[in-house]
């Protein structure tokens, strides 16, 4: 294979994989906008609007673990394609929807369907792509996350605006019929069945064998520490920055788009830094090191109000330039510390199970802040995100000695 083809090839599945997790993104912002107008339609308050919320990370977070041992066992791609159609059918359930019960049932539909993505996505992208180019394969992996977003918060404002919610439903239906049959039509490129083994084996050994390593489980940690941190940030940084500042919800909110901006391309740059930097655990430590040093001169209160807009862009260049890198170590412990992992790794049990750290944090983060706004802790929200992001260096280090002592 000539060089050029294997940048084409490389390229295609790194799109391919980026369409299919820009999908997964949109649903996890296709719901909360609607929730104007499905309330006053279903008669149902904010506790049941989170409880739907709390249904699809639950799902999500304990289906991600399950998911990798299908991905080992299956293969990837037969996975992945499962997971985009079950989000299809969820889309097609919610512009069903006659009642709650209903809406709980799609909503569990894409949490099931969003559980398969980075066991399957990360797989796929470590089988498939150059080793020399999984730096850039898991920076446009994270970026097509945000572009996600932004197209789940599209398709809920246009429905607000034109469509109603039933229409936003069949909208995102249709971009994930589009994505699965992409997906089909790219299966030669994408191709990784196995054959199926005993239940109680994987083709890297017992099922929950890995589950062993320490290592492993400080990856777990790490994703819950860091996305506990994003989750009360992104939730309540409007609030809180009012309060603190005095800044208008306007100011607020443009700053919450400079870190989600900021983060962006931290990813980009973060991709270069994790191709040529090794220890990809100093690189994470380093990066967001500088996003909490920024995370407690907010907290502070001293700096002028003028100056909210560069520190959250600051949080989020540093969590951003985290992201491949933090990807590339999670590489490294499914090769360096499963035995016969570098023969045989088990990228889908071990991308399964640490990313449903992420599913944890996202669920609890956001509520264990909002209980404490609810207590009058708001001075407290920017120190706690700060301290989430120290504990999570500290956790990150240690994991880098567990890879680098296995290895």
């Amino acid at each position: 294979m000539s060089p050029t083809t294997t940048v084409r090839a490389d390229a295609a599945v790194i799109a391919l994989v980026g369409v299919a997790h820009a999908t997964s993104h949109l649903f996890h912002l296709l719901l909360p906008p609607l929730f104007p107008l499905l309330m006053p339609d279903f008669g149902f308050g904010y506790t049941e609007a989170g409880f739907l919320m709390t249904v699809f990370f639950a799902i999500s977070g304990v289906g991600q673990a399950f998911a990798g041992i299908l991905v080992d066992r299956y293969g990837a791609r037969r996975v992945l394609m499962a997971g985009v159609s079950l989000l299809a059918v969820s889309g097609l359930a919610l512009a069903a929807a006659t009642n709650y019960a209903m809406l709980v049932l799609a909503v569990a539909l894409a949490g099931m369907g969003n559980a398969v993505f980075h066991p399957a996505d990360f797989s796929l992208l470590n089988k498939k792509v150059s080793p020399a180019r999984l730096g850039h394969a898991f920076s446009v992996h994270g970026l097509s996350g945000n572009l996600g977003w932004a197209l789940g918060a599209a398709i809920s404002g246009t429905a607000l605006a034109w469509a109603g919610w039933r229409g936003a439903g069949v909208a995102a239906a249709l971009v994930a019929l589009a994505s699965v049959t992409a997906l089909q039509l790219a299966r030669p490129l994408l191709d990784d069945d196995r054959p199926k083994v005993g239940a109680g084996a994987t083709a890297h050994g017992p099922v929950f064998g890995f589950l062993g390593v320490p290592a492993i489980w400080l990856a777990f940690v790490f994703f819950f520490l860091i996305t506990a941190a994003f989750g009360g940030l992104q939730s309540f940084s409007v609030p809180v920055l009012g309060g603190i500042y005095g800044v208008s919800a306007a100011v607020a909110v443009a700053a919450l788009t400079g870190y989600l901006l900021g983060s962006a391309a931290g990813m980009v740059v973060g991709g270069f830094v994790a191709v040529k930097v090794h220890a990809h655990d100093r690189a994470v430590g380093g990066a967001l090191v500088g996003a909490a040093v920024f995370a407690a001169v907010l907290a502070s209160g001293l700096p002028p109000a003028w100056s909210v807009l560069p520190l959250m862009v600051g949080i989020g260049i540093g969590v951003g330039l985290a992201g491949p890198s933090r990807d590339m170590l999670v590489r490294r412990v499914a090769t360096e510390s499963l035995p016969g992992g570098k023969e045989s790794p088990a990228f889908g049990r071990v991308y399964g199970f640490v990313y449903s750290g992420l599913d944890v944090g996202l669920a609890l983060g956001p509520l264990a802040f909002g209980m404490l706004l609810d207590a009058g802790g708001r001075d407290g929200v920017l120190p706690g995100v700060a301290v989430l992001q120290v504990l999570a260096v500290l956790t990150v280090l240690a994991m880098g000695r567990r890879v680098a002592r296995a290895g």
